[in-house]
């Protein structure tokens, strides 16, 4: 019992200093880089282009952070609401997405248990013939039965298993951060994808208008021609303007079918048939003021560079266990149970049976294999500190290339909105000039063509003006709650 005792207070001892010595790890102080970027956004110039807040129905932020408002209350048309809340259920991107969030964990909590005891439960029964020249008293056979505990421990006064922890809690962050990238990225998707379909029912609009005018003057030169009165140069020329406005036709309507493909595979099932109805290109309403606010905000805004500094502390805590490697390795292995030749004679007085057996390892050489895994950990964190400020930096030309284009689009689509008026009005007065017989048709032909090609440009300024909001919203980091004032999830999605 003495012996059993001392051993029982020596057990104790080590789980009292390990108790102690747990947390504590080998890795280095962690410390954030600072950013590469300068402290505040351009200015001046293309900078300074504030956008026309005088457009009908143009909308305010009020000054909240893009974090802020809810994707709701920046997107407003209801259609395309129903879109992105049909691919935030279905996606299959942010399903896996969410899929490896629930792997890290799972691997996170693989890692963990290794700083607390195995426990185990054990059964046995063990038989063997010895001849009987060796036997005594005739017993060749022999029996062995056998019921009782295992227990193993690591003790981590190095903080081996400790850093290992913390490598996997801080990729098990990273892979959440990763998980809210693609969220916000989907919402961005969809509404970009959105206005590329309308994007296409405008130019089919524009390009039936045309098809439709060309036929009408193409049918008014045949009459001509028939009469005399139009040359055969006049008749084919017509005839060009028609059959190429009827092939571009065909190609507004394949972009647009491949354009509704698209979203259909953002939104992860078929397009459903009973959708509100949506607002016309020009008549989408987003918000156009929002504040950037400064580079170190986007620190703490946009979930690619918080993924990127979670490796950064994963590489730090991967250091810790390279450098705990080479340092002894302190674990306890111990049972307590019965042992009986019979298996009626386990439980009875007398047959318990124990062992402790605490084990020390110190390396002493292994062919650089431990010096070889410290510098490949420094190395990898060095990759991590590069690509975290290249995350940085390119969150800081993501915003800025949105802030440049911010305003001036309101000015280049004003521009583009008069060109168009005025090669309408060119055009009436080509028509105008041919039927008087002041002009060849040559110059219809020129007009039409000129038309329809301005509003083509218009279109796609006006397309791209929403798509640079919607990207400047994600770059912020918007998209992350349904309505503004909503209070944030977590990291993980809980």
């Amino acid at each position: 019992m003495r012996r059993l005792s001392s051993i029982a207070m020596a057990a104790m001892a080590t789980m009292a200093i390990a108790a102690l010595t747990a947390g504590c790890t080998m890795a280095p102080n962690y410390e954030r880089p600072a950013a590469p970027v300068p402290a505040n956004f351009p200015a001046g110039g293309v900078y300074a282009t504030q956008p026309d807040a005088s457009r009908a129905g143009a909308r305010s932020a009020n000054g909240v952070a893009a974090a802020d408002i809810g994707w709701r209350d920046f997107f407003v048309d209801a259609r395309l609401q129903r879109l992105i809340d049909i691919a935030l259920k279905n996606n299959r991107d942010l399903r896996v997405a969410m899929l490896n969030v629930q792997a890290a964990q799972a691997q996170y909590r693989i890692t963990r248990s290794a700083l607390f005891p195995a426990l185990a439960a054990q059964g046995s029964q063990s038989k063997s013939r010895t001849p009987s020249n060796l036997s005594l008293f005739d017993q060749t056979i022999s029996n062995t039965y056998s019921v009782g505990l295992n227990a193993s421990w690591e003790i981590d006064l190095f903080g081996r298993v400790q850093s290992l922890k913390d490598q996997a809690l801080a990729k098990y962050f990273a892979t959440a951060y990763a998980r809210k990238a693609v969220e916000i990225s989907l919402v961005s998707q969809v509404a970009a994808q959105y206005l590329q379909v309308l994007q296409a029912d405008d130019l089919l609009a524009v390009t039936h208008q045309t098809l439709q005018s060309a036929s009408d003057s193409f049918g008014i030169v045949k009459l001509q021609f028939d009469n005399g009165v139009a040359s055969e140069l006049d008749l084919a020329q017509a005839r060009t303007v028609m059959e190429s406005a009827a092939a571009n036709l065909q190609a507004q309507e394949r972009a647009r079918a491949q354009a509704v493909n698209a979203l259909v595979l953002l939104l992860g099932e078929p397009m459903p048939g009973d959708l509100p109805g949506g607002m016309p290109l020009d008549g989408q309403n987003l918000l156009t003021d929002i504040p950037a606010g400064l580079p170190s905000d986007l620190l703490l805004r946009r979930p690619d560079i918080m993924e990127a500094e979670q490796n950064l502390l994963a590489a730090n805590a991967n250091i810790g266990a390279a450098r705990a490697a080479f340092f002894p390795s302190i674990s306890l292995t111990g049972s307590f149970g019965t042992l009986s030749p019979t298996l009626g004679g386990l439980f009875k007085a007398g047959s318990a049976a124990w062992s402790f057996a605490p084990a020390i390892t110190l390396p002493i050489f292994e062919g650089g294999q431990n010096l070889a895994n410290l510098d490949l950990a420094n190395i990898g964190k060095k990759i991590e500190v590069a690509q975290y400020e290249k995350a940085i930096q390119s969150a800081f030309r993501d915003v800025a290339d949105g802030l440049a284009a911010r305003g001036t689009y309101d000015q280049q689509i004003a521009a583009l909105e008069r060109d168009t008026a005025a090669q309408q009005r060119r055009l009436d007065l080509s028509t105008l000039r041919y039927r008087q017989g002041v002009d060849s048709y040559l110059g219809v032909l020129t007009a039409q063509q000129d038309l329809y090609t301005a509003q083509q440009t218009l279109i796609t300024a006006r397309t791209q003006r929403l798509a640079n909001l919607v990207s400047l919203y994600q770059a912020l980091g918007g998209g992350w709650i349904e309505r503004t004032g909503d209070v944030a999830r977590a990291v993980d999605g809980a």
